[in-house]
Parts: C-alpha cells; structure tokens; sequence
C-alpha cells in the first residue's frame, strides 16, 4: 500500500486523506497506519482538536474530529520532500473550510431570524431568547464532504448547523413549543430538498432547563453543559447569552470542561500510540472505538 500512495503523490501531488482513501480504498485504519509509519511521507494536520463527550471513553472525555475523520478531512498527506507543496494544498483546504463555515453560519442565521420574524410579531424571541451555534461552525471547521442523515439516509452536505435555543421564563412554553415546531419543519424542509441537503440539529428549552443541567451529574448533563460552552450566539439576546456563560463559569463548569480536554488530548495520544503498535485484529475486535467517530447526531439526542 506503502508504494501505491507514493506514486499516487508523486502524480498528484499532496491530497488531503480522504482524496487519497477515496482512489485507494481498502481498510481505513490500515491506510493511516501506513501513512503514519512511512518515512516518505508527511502528514500535515491543519485546524482545531476540541472536547467531545463520548459514552464509550473512561471519563467520557475525548477529542473531536476522532482520528478517522481527522485523517479523511482535516490533514494533508505529500511526500516528504514536498512540505512546500503540502503546506499550499494545507493552505488551501482551510481557506475552503473557513468558506464553509461562514456559509453554514449564516445560513443559520437566515433559517432563525426568518422563522422568528414569522410567528413572533412583539419581537419576544429576539430580546428575551438566543439562539446558540454550536459544533464544527464555531471552530471555522465546517466540511461540506457528502454523509448520510441518520434519520432519512438522505445524503446531505457535511457538517451538520448544531443550534440551541434558549428562552427566559418569561417567553411562554406555548411559544416555545411552536417555535420547536417550526424549526422540526425546517430541518425536514432543507434535508428533502435536492439543491440545500443540509442538517440542523437542534434543541429548544428554557433557562429554567439550563440550571439543572449546569448540576453536571449526568452524562447527558455534562453533554448539555459542553455544547453551551463552546457554543457562540448566532442571534437573539446578547444579555441572556451571557447570563448563561457566567452561570458555567461560577459553577465551576468551565474549569471541569477544560480539564476534561487537557485529559482528552492525552488519551488522543495515547490512543494514536495504541493504534500504531496494537496488534490489528486486536484493535478491530476490541478497540475500533478509538479510531472511529461516534455519531454526529448524539449530542443533541442527549440534551
């Protein structure tokens, strides 16, 4: 396998893992392990590694991208003696993913403040809610790589827009409900249709909802507590985003969640190390959980 990605740099110059995957094939962990191993190439890895929280890790705490997805779309392979190179494909994959990114961001915009508009004509939503994105957006590490939806197996465009919608105890459960409603209808409206398949996983709750969760006893808490912290405001109230971020930082939250990254990024190496030396088909019976990503949509299931 070694050779054939050799000759097929030294024909193309650098490619990114999945373009290398995608003419190659074979078994992914394999083809990382070569990559990883061969001294005549070079792998440049380019964006942000950040927490995600993972059911199946001791202490839940893990990296996102996972190493695969990494390897597929976040890093450049070349020859060794084309870093030149490298670094320009480098370059201009993130220039891509900042397009992306920006793209789906304001898409995000355009899909809330519309649906806000629509039903909410005393402007409640816009002074007494906000709307949170969350996910590979606030990171600049959109990708628009074509994955099937979980629910439909509807192929859509990537990274899916990860929104939370928070509200006040003074904006009524009624509003609230229809707001869902109206964001439920959306989602199904951009996935059915052929030119946008784009994803939006989201969750609608009130304040009220936040405090108990900021208790962070539970997985599903912990989750819930992750996703507000990294998360930046896309709309609405500015006064309650905030509100919300000092909640975490005086319980204490944001210290837990960062040194729950510091742990995860040791296990992230750990495990890179594991995989490289493991016995593979002790690793593929026992340990693929490390190389692989959990489902996208798991989070927001959870909150």
């Amino acid at each position: 396998m070694e050779g054939e990605i050799v000759s097929l740099l030294e024909e193309k110059g650098p490619l990114t893992g999945s373009e290398i995957w995608t003419a190659i094939g074979g078994d992914g962990l394999d083809l990382w392990r070569v990559c990883k191993l061969s001294d005549e190439l070079m792998i440049y890895a380019i964006g942000t590694r950040y927490l995600r929280l993972d059911r199946r890790v001791l202490d839940f705490a893990r990296l996102s991208p996972s190493i695969w997805r990494e390897f597929l779309t976040y890093c450049v392979v070349g020859l060794s003696k084309d870093r030149n190179l490298i670094e320009k494909k480098a370059q201009n994959v993130i220039v891509s993913m900042e397009k992306v990114s920006k793209a789906k961001r304001e898409m995000g915009y355009q899909i809330v403040s519309v649906l806000a508009s629509q039903f909410d004509r005393e402007n409640v939503l816009e002074t007494q809610a906000c709307f949170i994105i969350a996910g590979d957006v606030v990171y600049n590490m959109a990708h628009n790589v074509p994955r099937p939806e979980k629910s439909t197996g509807k192929m859509v465009n990537g990274s899916d827009i990860d929104l939370v919608v928070l509200a006040d105890e003074s904006v009524p459960d009624r509003m609230l409900k229809r707001l869902d409603e109206a964001i439920y209808k959306e989602k199904y409206r951009l996935l059915l249709t052929p030119h946008v398949r784009e994803e939006i996983d989201y969750v609608v709750k009130g304040l009220d909802r936040v405090r108990e969760q900021i208790a962070f006893d539970t997985f599903r808490n912990m989750v819930a507590c992750k996703i507000l912290n990294e998360g930046q405001l896309l709309f609405g109230s500015k006064g309650l985003f905030n509100e919300v971020k000092r909640m975490l930082r005086a319980e204490g939250i944001t210290e837990k969640l960062e040194r729950m990254e510091i742990r995860a990024r040791a296990f992230r190496e750990n495990a890179k190390e594991f995989l490289l030396q493991a016995d593979r088909e002790k690793v593929q019976e026992e340990h693929e959980y490390l190389f692989y990503p959990t489902e996208e949509s798991e989070e927001f299931e959870l909150v």
